[in-house]
């Protein structure tokens, strides 16, 4: 029964089916447990995203202001909230060294993470999808990403890294792949035919992370399939949504001659909020 399986087993099988059917498995980018509420009634695997969770918990940028403490509270919450999901969380570059970094993942799949995203910048570190990125030197990341691998049990890791040049990117990600990891990422691509070249030059899965304004050419799922994508990140859909919906709420609402009632006039009202709280507290209930 999937329930007795691991969190780390279970989200390999989904991939590996996803392959035999030749489909990509998408992840929704979610930074609480409300969105990843509302997004796991659609989606069965779910993105824990740095930059969403250091705009909603801090309400800063994505340049390293949130600490693995942080991650580790909001995935074991995120895991007694939905125990059959698949929960993929982004760690940034590890928040230290090799010791560090192999401590947060062992941490995080105590706590009930699925996988892990590990990436390559260096310090001062940014959103992928930004200008200005650092890379670690080559050695000193790989001994970070087999410290990982060799303290985790059945989490899946992906290795991310975000060079630009297209020769480095080839080379760093048939290295991640030699040190044993389960999935490899560049990231912020902006030509879909490297995506192309980083398959035909690893044999384990692909992933590509997609974030609104991003990097990534606009593109559909079909595209991204047809190039050789496996594992899809919709990185901050319920983040960027959330914030259109509540500056329009606001809009209406700061209108002094407006209707109150027609200014609260939501699709979505009391009923329809406590109904979905209502559910999460009966699956809480039924793991």
């Amino acid at each position: 029964m999937m329930i007795n399986q691991s969190p780390g087993l279970r989200l390999r099988q989904a991939l590996e089916l996803a392959a035999d059917q030749q489909q990509i498995l998408p992840f929704v980018g979610i930074y609480d447990l409300f969105s990843a509420s509302l997004a796991a009634d659609r989606f069965e695997a779910l993105f824990l995203s740095g930059f969403g969770l250091a705009a909603s918990a801090f309400g800063l940028p994505d340049i390293g202001f949130i600490g693995w403490g942080d991650l580790t509270t909001t995935t074991s919450r995120l895991r007694a909230l939905l125990p059959n999901h698949h929960l993929l969380v982004d760690i940034d570059d590890g928040f230290g060294d090799a010791t560090v970094a192999s401590h947060v993942a062992r941490t995080l799949e105590r706590s009930g993470a699925s996988g892990v995203v590990l990436e390559d910048q260096a310090r001062p570190r940014r959103c992928g999808h930004l200008d200005g990125k650092q890379l670690l030197p080559l050695p000193e990341y790989l001994n970070k990403l087999e410290a990982v691998l060799a303290d985790r049990s059945s989490l899946v890791v992906v290795a991310r890294t975000d060079a630009s040049d297209p020769k480095e990117i080839v080379t760093r990600v048939q290295a991640f792949e030699q040190a044993g990891c389960d999935a490899v990422l560049a990231d912020g691509l902006k030509d879909l035919e490297l995506i192309a070249q980083i398959r035909a030059a690893v044999a384990c899965p692909v992933f590509s992370n997609v974030i609104g304004g991003g990097k990534v050419p606009a593109c559909s799922r079909a595209d991204l399939a047809g190039h050789g994508v496996q594992g899809l990140i919709y990185s901050t859909p319920c983040l960027f949504a959330a914030q259109g919906a509540i500056e329009r709420a606001l809009e209406d609402l700061s209108d002094a001659a407006a209707d109150l009632s027609g200014a609260l006039a939501s699709p979505r009202q009391l009923s329809h909020c406590n109904a979905l709280l209502q559910a999460n507290l009966k699956r809480a209930g039924e793991a």
